[in-house]
């Protein structure tokens, strides 16, 4: 089959973020299907840009064919962004004709965040016949609600959702990474049988092939465990969703143990974090830049405890699906999950201890208890954590179950 991924933010192991559609599609290709992704020239969760000089232009990865849309670079979440999202929707479709001589899709998968790219999706899926499946990330606009505090009125909510209610009308098929989303969807005109829950996934090969990142941190790090110091770390984007202020401020209260917090990663929180920690004249608190995605297992390797947190809000009763969970649970390390959420996979792994969102408190208690606990425990949960993911979201699984979810045929 030829299957097309209409996906703003997609990368590959070449740019970074994300990844899912890269994946999803190498998976598939293995079962001998043709895969085909529409991506954005420019993405802020990309560590490398497409290299193009055109407004359309087409490259092969890994034998996944790119087809990169001219899109204007932008910082933050303002008008620029915005911007950004029109031009890549307009630039689908400008090039549909070209998209579709040169695929002849049969199915098509409309998978970014935002809910516009169903737009373009749908006209076509209606000029080639092809199946449409409508695969939702995040609930936008409710996202955009209730954690950017936008109102419903808004005109460009307005806009997204009138989108949202498109995609679940006339989707052949929804998608969800987040497990009990179809509560919320089908007040929005999504029916039962279209819905199906695949959530986000890990590639074990990359565990396989972890490189090495910076090395005079990594002896840093290293000399701090050889001191005897025990090592609690965050890896992933230092946004206002994340909610890692209240790390920081447990980390004023645990200054009389051999605790080291290590937060790892970027993004619009990140200097105000920093200021926090100079404000409570901290010294158990390390910033680390973000590392390649292959540097990521051998980081992780090093720390004791791996730590997540989301903000305290309704929109996480559907449910969870953080990459860098999972990834915590393959570095095989105990984790700390500090979210309110439906679908607690901590918990149901027996891989860590689930707390209160935000509560300084909940997380002093839950590293000490860690900091305490034998290390054979610490070994037990850390294992079953790997085990379960490997077992539930490896990509080879994920893939066969969606595409066999979609058509009814196993590949």
């Amino acid at each position: 089959m030829n299957i097309l991924i209409i996906n703003h933010y997609a990368g590959s192991k070449k740019h970074g973020m994300e990844y899912r559609p890269y994946y999803l599609g190498k998976e598939w290709i293995k079962s001998g299907n043709n895969i085909s992704i529409a991506a954005s020239s420019f993405s802020h969760v990309r560590f490398l840009q497409p290299d193009i000089k055109n407004e359309f232009a087409a490259e092969t990865i890994d034998g996944i064919k790119y087809y990169w849309i001219k899109s204007p670079r932008y910082k933050g979440n303002g008008i620029k962004r915005f911007i950004n999202i029109l031009c890549f929707i307009i630039g689908l479709f400008r090039y549909s004709k070209i998209i579709k001589k040169d695929i002849k899709p049969d199915i098509i998968i409309a998978s970014s965040t935002y809910p516009l790219d169903i737009l373009p999706a749908f006209r076509l899926s209606k000029m080639t016949g092809a199946l449409l499946v409508y695969e939702v990330h995040d609930l936008w606009p409710l996202s955009l609600i209730e954690l950017g505090n936008m109102s419903k009125y808004h005109p460009m909510i307005l806009l997204f959702q009138f989108a949202e209610n498109f995609a679940y009308r006339k989707s052949d098929k929804v998608i969800s990474i987040l497990p009990n989303a179809f509560e919320y969807m089908k007040q929005h005109g999504l029916k039962n049988e279209k819905f199906i829950y695949v959530p986000n996934g890990i590639n074990v090969d990359d565990w396989n092939e972890a490189e090495n990142f910076n090395p005079d941190k990594i002896e840093e790090l290293q000399k701090l465990k050889n001191n005897g110091q025990f090592l609690i770390a965050y890896a992933g984007a230092h946004g206002i969703a994340n909610a890692l202020s209240s790390f920081v401020e447990a980390a004023s209260k645990i200054r009389n143990l051999s605790i080291k917090f290590i937060l790892i990663g970027d993004g619009p929180e990140k200097a105000k974090l920093k200021s926090l920690a100079m404000t409570l004249n901290l010294d158990n608190i390390i910033f680390i830049d973000p590392v390649s995605r292959k540097s990521i297992p051998k980081l992780l390797s090093i720390m004791d405890v791996l730590y997540i947190s989301l903000q305290n809000q309704p929109l996480f009763k559907y449910g969870i699906s953080p990459n860098k969970l999972l990834d915590y649970m393959m570095a095989g390390k105990p984790i700390i999950q500090a979210i309110n959420t439906s679908n607690d996979i901590v918990t149901k792994a027996g891989c860590g201890v689930t707390i209160e969102a935000e509560n300084v408190d909940a997380i002093v208690k839950a590293i000490v208890n860690l900091y305490n606990k034998d290390a054979r425990e610490k070994r037990r949960m850390g294992l079953a954590g790997r085990e379960y993911v490997i077992k539930f979201h490896s990509y080879d699984k994920l893939a066969s179950k969606l595409l066999d979810s979609v058509t009814g045929n196993k590949l």
